[in-house]
């Protein structure tokens, strides 16, 4: 006996017409039950779902994206080089997050990069055709015009970390604030007195919130806050060797270092051991972001962690969210959906 869920009439793969004929009913009916339209009695949804079983249906889901006038697309957008993308683990655990949370759904991932003038503008033309349901921002400075412009269009996003505290998109983030101030916290109960810290790029608020928990963190300490002892970076490895090098010839006597990423805190441990400085006997080291590299390091390197991976999972909730509203919060006048996740200081032998 030839089974009903292989092919059609035709041969091919069964059509909406051929489920309809089966079901009894119009064409129309099939397409509200296969849509999740309640208006279909119990009776006639039950006889087109046995007709789909019995065929084998399955639905185009590029004719229903176009007909609920969407893509089924999101987009990830990265306003950075694809070398720093590649470079810095807190991207590549940001993607894994995003993609373990859309894999049960029907959506598809996009990757786009727009580092430069150039890849800003294409992107532009290509959020104005509405070729995605949403986007995901990740690592946006201050001046970024993308936030904006994802708002005139009325395109849902959310943004990995606000630009500042009055962020109109949906954003997601950790507590860099409390994340910064545990790190100081720590060296100062191992005795340190002389804390440097190199920033990550300053146009990114988190990177702030991370200065004024060192800062704080100082003063409620009893200790005064050195600026000369605050040097700026840039998230990467070659900014913490140029910011390390800077610091040792303005402070020679400096004993410890609060890095605002692992890789920063990578290039200023190499500039300490060229210098001569034994970690953590001469200088105690703490990076953020808890990342494979800072495991790996040698000594292993004390962090902060942040649940870069549940970021992730909570865009993309925030996202589909704005998705199935068909509007971003921003329009709605909805109250501003912000979430901060705890951050976690972990202990290792670099301090």
């Amino acid at each position: 006996m030839a089974s009903h869920g292989v092919r059609g009439r035709s041969g091919g793969r069964p059509t909406l017409e051929e489920v309809a004929a089966r079901a009894g009913v119009g064409r129309g009916t099939v397409s509200r039950v296969i849509n999740g339209s309640p208006r279909v009695s119990d009776a006639t949804r039950a006889a087109v779902e046995a007709a789909v079983a019995e065929l084998g249906y399955v639905p185009n889901t590029a004719a229903r994206a176009l007909a609920a006038n969407r893509t089924d697309a999101i987009a990830l957008v990265v306003p950075e080089p694809e070398t720093r993308f590649f470079a810095e683990p807190y991207f590549s655990d940001m993607l894994k997050g995003v993609g373990s949370e859309l894999s049960d759904t029907e959506m598809q991932l996009l990757l786009i990069f727009a580092g430069s003038d150039r890849e800003r503008e294409r992107l532009a033309q290509y959020l104005a055709a509405h070729r995605v349901d949403g986007v995901l921002l990740v690592s946006v400075h201050a001046d970024d015009p993308l936030p904006d412009l994802l708002t005139q269009l009325e395109i849902p996003a959310v943004i990995s970390g606000p630009r500042s505290a009055a962020e109109p998109l949906a954003s997601v983030d950790s507590d860099n604030y409390g994340g910064a101030r545990s790190a100081v916290e720590h060296l100062l109960s191992r005795g340190r007195g002389r804390i440097a810290h190199i920033t990550g790029h300053l146009a990114v608020y988190g990177a702030q919130r991370r200065v004024d928990g060192y800062r704080d963190a100082l003063r409620e300490a009893g200790h005064e806050v050195d600026e000369a002892l605050i040097e700026a970076g840039d998230f990467t490895e070659d900014g913490g060797r140029r910011a390390m090098t800077e610091l040792l010839r303005r402070h020679p006597d400096i004993d410890a270092v609060f890095a605002a990423s692992d890789v920063t805190a990578a290039g200023a441990g190499q500039v300490l051991r060229e210098a001569g400085r034994r970690i953590p006997d001469d200088v105690a080291l703490v990076g953020y972001d808890d990342s494979a590299i800072a495991r790996h390091m040698e000594p292993p390197l004390t962090s902060v962690r942040q649940p870069i991976e549940e970021m992730g999972r909570a865009m993309i909730d925030l996202l589909l969210t704005e998705i199935a509203d068909r509007r971003p919060a921003v329009s709605r006048g909805l109250e501003r959906h912000q979430v901060v996740l705890a951050t976690e200081l972990v202990e290792r032998r670099s301090s």
